[in-house]
């Protein structure tokens, strides 16, 4: 408590302060010091926690800003500087120093440690904090953006360019780092630009040395013209550039050009060849405010990039084909139409050419690749219909191939659902796909068109559906299958209850659809056992019928024990035990804890505990001390849930004295 104690001393002279300026009273100050104490008596614990640091800053920064707020409403004459100026800051930037010491390896209390520091103009506390960060962590990107950053709002890009250099070699494969170097010197050239057309050295394609016109119209531009104004010595492309003659012309027009920022852009492609890499990089392009004719020539050299790293990569294929349909002036009339026919051409030589190759998750194909493309610009409501057409009629062409995969097919039997194509021709289509076909998205839609056409037997359909896809790799989309016709039910002629038990005794044969089986379950005891107006003799029946014929899973047991214990007026005690009797074959740990709880809740604690000293019988030592840790949980859960709500009842000071005060 001594080091609380001192804290306490070192507040007096700044309150004392507060109240001769009048910006708080006596009462307040009170208040302050109470708050205070609080918080410093958490700090010195011998177990700190982040948070404590945190809250107590977040409370000098509200006290700070009421600070300020009063003293612009009392208007008071300028004077001489006094201590309650700068103490409520000095004492944020306490506080984070203290947390730092505990916390050195959280690099997020660094990163709002420097973006306090910046909020209130300490631009030599900025430099030092990130300095340290870097010592510490040398392998963060983000301290060396922010580094650079501080330096660049102070003028220095020679600065700025050293911190992202160094952070670069230590942190080759970030693509935060690339980009954000590549915006740097993105900058510097158009601070160059500015700069001599200040001096009056012309920077046009024909050359020459004359006085630029419209200077201050570029001088007002919003980006900041970056001059070095720590009087570093410039890079020698800039001290070449600005030299007299031939020289100086061919050394300016290369740095216009983009010479620098494609030295800088090839060795991120050679450091760092990913798609999201280029992906970074093009929209950092299209998006910076530079010369048309250099965003041009940066971008040509991008994809030329791409195209020589990643050749064969599906989302590289399609960044190179699509590249004009992303610049303005190819946003509509024919312009529009030559690009999106350029890119569906590039698209579809890949698309036939990538046939036979694998695809992954997490590299998709060409063919998924242009039917997302397909699909996206046919939900353009801006696209013409001949242009829609057209579209359509080359995924058709590719479905119709031998060795089309499914994704095309059943994007083409959607894209026709969606358009309101015949619908005699739609169905031919998803009938001929799903034929040989043991792909679930096929299916799906083969599925959606018998139901939109209302032709043949819905019924049948499904279950062929079913059979087809028992095989298939993709789980989520054969479980879509099995539970199709259940978010169909007006395709479906048989009750609710028939169906299901359809389906569970099919799904039960085969161990693939094992896990089907259990999602079905579990929709079985929602929607059928415990449906609307079920009463508890017909659930006490369904349950017996469910255990003998489907062998439930715990996590099924436990949705029964939820939903019958759900409603108190509804829940038969008799009813829940049978769950229980039922769930503790297969989970006793987290039945035995379920029951036990309910029956504590309702008042029978003796019964509860012969629950737990029952299970307790029959398990292993590492299950009991399983249910020993579960119960205590469930046992202690209402006292610290009770415990955090009167702890977040606190409310930060600024508040309370914006209620005290008149």
């Amino acid at each position: 408590m001594e080091r609380v104690q001192f804290q306490q001393e070192q507040m007096l002279a700044e309150l004392k302060d507060l109240v001769q300026k009048s910006l708080f009273t006596q009462a307040e100050v009170k208040q302050i010091l109470k708050k205070r104490t609080q918080f410093e008596t958490a700090l010195v614990r011998r177990v700190a926690k982040k948070s404590d640091f945190l809250r107590y800053a977040a409370y000098e920064m509200g006290l700070e800003q009421l600070r300020r707020k009063r003293l612009q409403r009392l208007n008071l004459p300028k004077s001489k500087s006094t201590i309650s100026d700068y103490a409520l800051v000095r004492r944020q930037f306490q506080i984070f120093e203290r947390a730092l010491k505990r916390f050195k390896s959280d690099v997020g209390l660094w990163i709002q440690y420097i973006q306090v520091a910046k909020r209130e103009g300490a631009r030599a506390l900025v430099g030092r904090i990130t300095a340290r960060a870097l010592q510490l962590h040398p392998h963060v990107p983000s301290f060396y953006i922010l580094a650079a950053s501080h330096e660049l709002s102070h003028m220095s890009p020679s600065a700025a360019r050293s911190l992202l250099q160094r952070g670069l070699r230590l942190n080759s494969d970030s693509v935060d780092m690339w980009r954000e170097y590549i915006r740097m010197e993105l900058g510097f050239i158009e601070g160059m630009r500015r700069r001599w057309n200040v001096l009056g050295i012309n920077t046009m394609e024909d050359g020459g040395t004359q006085v630029a016109k419209g200077v201050e119209a570029d001088i007002d531009m919003d980006e900041t013209v970056v001059i070095d104004e720590q009087r570093e010595k410039p890079p020698d492309e800039v001290i070449a550039a600005e030299k007299g003659g031939d020289e100086g012309e061919a050394a300016r027009k290369a740095i216009m050009d983009g010479a620098i920022v494609k030295s800088a852009l090839s060795s991120a492609a050679k450091a760092l060849p990913t798609v999201k890499l280029f992906v970074e990089l093009e929209a950092l392009i299209r998006s910076y405010p530079c010369q048309l004719r250099l965003r041009t020539t940066l971008l040509d050299h991008v994809y030329s990039l791409l195209q020589e790293a990643l050749p064969d990569d599906p989302r590289a294929i399609q960044m190179h084909a699509t590249r004009r349909l992303h610049d303005p002036h190819f946003v509509d009339g024919e312009k529009l139409i030559d690009a999106l026919q350029s890119a569906n051409e590039r698209l579809t030589t890949a698309v036939k050419a990538s046939w036979g190759t694998s695809s992954t998750a997490a590299h998709p194909s060409v063919s998924e690749i242009y039917a997302d493309f397909v699909s996206e610009w046919c939900r353009s409501p801006t696209l013409e219909p001949n242009l829609k057409q057209y579209l359509i009629g080359s995924l058709q062409a590719l479905a119709q191939g031998s060795s089309a995969l499914p994704v095309l097919q059943a994007t083409h039997v959607r894209l026709l659902l969606r358009d309101n194509a015949s619908p005699k021709r739609t169905l031919k289509f998803a009938r001929t796909y799903s034929a040989a076909s043991a792909s679930p998205s096929v299916w799906l839609a083969r599925l959606d068109a018998e139901d939109a056409c209302d032709q043949g037997d819905i019924k049948s359909a499904w279950a062929s559906a079913r059979t087809a896809v028992v095989a298939s790799q993709d789980v989520d989309g054969t479980e879509k299958i099995w539970l199709w016709g259940l978010d169909h039910q007006s395709s479906i002629a048989e009750n609710q209850q028939a169906v299901y038990e359809d389906l569970l005794s099919h799904s039960i044969k085969d161990s693939a659809t094992r896990t089907i089986h259990e999602t079905l379950l579990l929709r079985y005891v929602s929607e059928a056992i415990y449906s609307q107006g079920t009463d508890s003799t017909t659930r006490l029946r369904l349950i017996r019928h469910m255990s003998s014929a489907y062998l439930p899973t715990a996590p099924v047991w436990e949705r029964v024990f939820t939903l019958e214990s759900a409603h108190d007026d509804l829940a038969e005690k008799s009813l829940l035990r049978v769950v229980y009797e039922y769930w503790r074959v297969v989970d006793g740990i987290s039945a035995a804890s379920a029951w036990a709880g309910w029956l504590m809740d309702h008042g029978d604690g003796k019964r509860a505990t012969q629950v737990i000293s029952s299970a307790m019988v029959q398990l292993d030592i590492k299950d009991k001390i399983r249910l020993t840790e579960a119960w205590s949980s469930r046992l202690t859960g209402s006292q610290t849930k009770d415990e955090d709500e009167g702890a977040s009842e606190e409310e930060d000071l600024p508040l309370k004295l914006d209620v005290v005060l008149p």
